[in-house]
């Protein structure tokens, strides 16, 4: 036999092309899959809302920018609303046993407050709560709110809270708190809860996780926030840190060790420094993945370009620092930002003020930072401290400084440290190219985007090294004109009168600090974003100084026609009300036909229902004059009725439904107590009725039928209903 073309071994070598091409396309396929999975490890985070309390009266990212930028000291003395025996706990005296040398402090002074009814909890719950918790749900609700997303939406989303905070010593003293509270103390007292009370309460269901690395707490929850959001552990996450000093034991263990500077101020990096100066405070950043944040419309605030966290490991001692590994979380944070050390700008130290802390920090940033050279940059790199400020806020001083440092980044401005004589002796400044801010400087752009670093070292080991990028910029903004020639609303609500004219004196600080907003942008966001609650106020003006006058009138509790209070019921749900006649025009509903198959599908039901009664053509008529009361009447019917199919498909469903005349028997309709069929029958009879009544009489007439005489009319057209149908009809 002779081979033909078509022999087995044609057809061996065409299954082995195609089985190459298939390899090479897979191979493709994995390959761009490989990249995408490694980019996403990637890929930078960004900071789309911060919420704070720190000392010195600081409640928003902008009263702590105000705080630095001003160059202000925070520190108090020790508060006197704690129940501390103040006379007993302090003396100045170094060798008395028990007290502690040092009477100021970083303090959140207003720590003791909580509006326990806004969260759902109850006054005794709220008692056996650690201040912690408490504030973490203030500022996680105002973080979101600060980003344009109202809370109650997140609930069932994979939104993580990654929160650093150690045990302040709440509710230690279990024997003093009332009999009915104690029940409370297991749940308001652990550290575990500390994440998982805010989660629990605004019904996230993204990782929750508490972290205790003692001072490196919240850079390191932030690191771990920002791994789970590249792993799609979760989609947003709050993350941050808390310290809230409920016991003065801190201060008391530190004077035993002589680790307190005397006036209670870290003097970081100065001649002059001789111990650290304990503080408190709050810090919560809402994150996402950078991609989701210019999807999601959100504004970016900062770019987190890298991170890294490790350990001290068998150092010198326990607590001491260790510089090799500080070292080498600087150059790992570096390599995780694909970033030289060059361009990096500046360093926010941990900068505690102690003579054995301070050097090995200050060495170690030498030795990566420092090596610069002036073809690099013409800049050293600039070194600061906000513990100068107010103070060592421990699990909440590294987000204490990433807020510092993101509003420095939009500012361009690095503020000064404070307390510095001059740059410490034990260090050798001069073997890198490493600055201290002993003034405030410019920071200018440079063709690049500004960078910032800022470092956290717990006494537990745990090193946290983060790097911050300027923002990208962003889409220009259309901004609403401020005269429109028409009043503009703005919407306010709250939980209770004092809180409302609370939120008016707010929202006038944060308007005068953006001047550049519209009243008409600002009226969207106050209507669109934020959570309506039972007690509200509108207010009208013409202009953004108007509507801010208003404000004023609403905050000091003053009357104005332009200031509109109320209390809404507890339903939101709408209700809908259906017009009788008068509300049709010509040419209504044939657009929405042509737009929404939904409306349109139900007025072609309503038309078949009436068929049977009617004289005319249902289609046709639409697209007539509509001045017949008997033609009238059933299209409007048959409107309301197909409207409401169209509200229901969005799934807006109402509380109630209210007519009059035929939009009373559209709604019976709508509620379900007429069927489809049978409100076609009624509002043709009755519009026939009223038509026959009309005839040459020049305006509406009441019909003065009986019952019997409806239904004997309605029968007369071919069907019947119930008595309770034609009630009111």
């Amino acid at each position: 036999m002779t081979p033909s073309s078509s022999s087995p071994s044609a057809t061996s070598t065409e299954t082995i092309v195609a089985a190459l091409r298939a390899s090479v396309t897979e191979a493709e396929r994995l390959r761009r899959r490989n990249e995408e999975l490694l980019a996403a490890q990637r890929e930078p985070i960004a900071i789309v809302s911060m919420a704070c309390r720190f000392p010195g009266g600081v409640a928003t990212p902008e009263d702590l920018w105000q705080l630095v930028a001003d160059g202000a000291d925070a520190l108090s003395p020790l508060p006197s609303d704690r129940g501390w025996d103040l006379a007993a706990l302090t003396d100045p005296d170094l060798a008395t046993h028990g007290t502690s040398y040092v009477s100021d402090g970083g303090f959140v002074h207003d720590a003791t407050e909580f509006d326990a009814g806004f969260f759902g909890i109850s006054p005794r719950e709220a008692l056996a709560m650690d201040p912690q918790q408490r504030l973490l749900l203030e500022t996680s609700w105002e973080a979101l709110e600060r980003a344009g997303i109202r809370p109650g939406t997140l609930k069932g989303t994979r939104t993580g809270v990654y929160i650093g905070a150690g045990s302040p010593g709440y509710g230690t003293d279990l024997d003093e708190l009332p009999e009915d509270v104690q029940g409370y103390t297991l749940t308001g007292t652990a550290t575990s809860v500390v994440s998982g009370r805010v989660a629990y309460t605004l019904g996230l269901e993204g990782p929750a996780v508490t972290v205790d690395t003692a001072c490196s707490s919240s850079l390191v929850a932030l690191h771990l926030a920002a791994q789970a959001l590249r792993r799609g552990e979760c989609t947003l996450a709050l993350a941050g840190g808390a310290t809230i000093m409920s016991s003065p034991g801190v201060f008391l263990e530190f004077s035993r060790q002589r680790g307190l500077a005397p006036d209670g101020r870290c003097k970081a990096f100065a001649a002059g420094a001789d111990g650290t100066g304990w503080a408190e405070g709050v810090g919560v950043l809402l994150v996402e993945r950078l991609s989701d944040a210019l999807r999601n419309g959100h504004r970016v605030l900062a770019v987190m370009r890298g991170s890294a966290i490790n350990q001290d490991g068998a150092s010198n001692g326990l607590t001491a620092p260790n510089g090799p590994s500080q070292r080498r979380v600087i150059r790992q944070a570096l390599e995780d930002a694909r970033l030289a050390p060059h361009e990096v700008d500046a360093v926010e130290a941990h900068g505690t003020g102690t003579r054995l802390g301070d050097p090995i920090e200050a060495e170690a940033l030498l030795a990566t930072y420092g090596r610069r050279t002036p073809e690099q940059t013409p800049h050293p790199l600039w070194l600061g401290s906000i513990k100068s400020n107010m103070g060592h806020a421990q699990a909440a001083a590294g987000v204490g400084g990433v807020i510092k440092m993101v509003m420095a980044l939009r500012a361009g401005v690095l503020p000064r440290t404070l307390h510095v004589d001059e740059p410490s002796p034990h260090i050798d400044w001069s073997s890198g190219a490493v600055e201290l801010l002993t003034e405030a400087r410019d920071w200018p752009q440079t063709g690049r985007p500004r960078r910032a670093a800022v470092s956290s070292f717990g006494m537990s080991g745990t090193n946290a090294h983060i790097i911050l990028e300027q923002a990208p910029e962003p889409a220009a903004e259309e901004t609403g004109a401020d005269t429109t020639g028409a009043p503009l609303p703005w919407v306010l609500s709250a939980k209770t009168p004092a809180a409302l004219r609370d939120q008016a004196t707010r929202l006038r600080s944060a308007v005068r600090l953006r001047p550049a907003a519209g009243a008409a942008d600002l009226g969207l966001s106050l209507a669109t974003s934020r959570t309506a609650f039972e007690h509200r106020a509108v207010l009208t003006g013409r202009d953004k100084d108007e509507l801010l006058r208003q404000l004023a009138v609403l905050a000091e509790g003053g009357e104005s026609p332009q200031v509109i209070r109320g209390t809404a019921g507890p339903s939101t749900a709408p209700v809908f009300v259906f017009p009788g006649q008068g509300a049709q025009w010509v040419g209504m509903a044939r657009e929405l036909m042509d737009v929404s198959p939904v409306f349109a599908e139900s007025m072609e039901r309503c038309g078949r229902a009436l068929s049977p009664f009617v004289d005319w053509d249902f289609r046709a008529e639409l697209a007539g004059s509509l001045v017949r009361v008997d033609v009238v009447q059933p299209l409007s019917w048959a409107v309301m009725v197909s409207l409401a199919e169209l509200w229901r498909s969005y799934g807006v469903e109402p509380a109630a439904v209210v007519g009059h005349s035929q939009g009373e028997i559209a709604a019976a309709v709508v509620a379900g107590a007429l069927s489809l069929e049978d409100g076609a029958r009624v509002v043709a009879l009755r519009s026939r009725v009223i038509g026959e009544r009309l005839a040459g009489r020049g305006g509406m007439v009441s019909l003065g039928l009986s019952r019997a005489e409806t239904l004997r009319r309605i029968e007369g057209f071919g069907g019947r209903v119930s008595v309770a149908a034609v009630n009111g009809a």
